[in-house]
């Protein structure tokens, strides 16, 4: 298996991507197929396939943030059982971010992630691919390190109209374990340029940064 970087739309191995991430999530939360030329030639965001003979059988899109010696993972799919692909995905990851860290002359602090909450919302079918099951994929993610940030999240769509999706987490994985709270100014700075490309922001969304931003830590919770 093949970890490679697409930085091109034009890449065939985007093609097969594209029409995994339609398989596999949601509408609302999928770029359209020209929106992601931008983002793919941005030297900051990452976007990597597992490729299995030829196939697109797994991605991972994440970015590293020099500023905030911080890392978001925005989407990791494993399209087929039995391969390991979860596990081929997150060790690459991870050493490619703290390589990143360690240029920037630092330890990698953590990394940010939207996790799905099936105990408040179940109908997601992620295409029926059993390892992308939102309680497997959530109890992964708790394994790996993964805390529940103490607020009601609210999700802006991908599709920029202005509707605030439900039913996730804002979570986070600090490098030190001991760590069982962040800066609330880190997690509102961070919101605010990740979600910069989308003008159309729900009501419930602003005010969820104004609350946030009265006060000074969040909690890291057990997910």
């Amino acid at each position: 298996m093949e970890y490679i970087r697409i930085t091109n739309i034009e890449d065939p191995l985007f093609a097969k991507l594209h029409k995994l991430l339609g398989e596999v999530f949601p509408p609302e939360e999928v770029l359209e197929f020209e929106l992601w030329k931008e983002p793919l030639e941005d030297p900051g965001i990452r976007v990597f396939v597992a490729v299995n003979d030829e196939e697109v059988v797994g991605a991972t899109e994440y970015r590293y943030y020099p500023q905030w010696n911080i890392a978001m993972t925005d989407f990791t799919i494993i399209g087929r059982p039995g391969l390991s692909i979860g596990r081929f995905l997150t060790k690459n990851r991870e050493k490619d971010l703290h390589e990143l860290a360690q240029e920037n002359g630092n330890t990698l602090f953590g990394m940010f992630a939207e996790i799905y909450d099936p105990y408040v919302k179940e109908d997601f079918d992620f295409g029926g691919v059993k390892p992308m099951n939102p309680f497997v994929r959530r109890e992964v993610l708790s394994h790996l390190g993964y805390k529940k940030l103490d607020f009601n999240y609210v999700h802006p769509s991908w599709k920029n109209d202005g509707e605030a999706v439900l039913g996730l987490d804002f979570c986070f994985m600090p490098t030190d374990e001991t760590i069982s709270e962040i800066p609330s100014p880190l997690i509102t700075d961070f919101l605010k340029d990740y979600y910069s490309v989308l003008p159309n922001k729900p009501a419930e969304w602003v005010r969820m940064i104004e609350d946030l931003e009265k006060i000074e830590n969040v909690k890291l919770l057990p997910i």
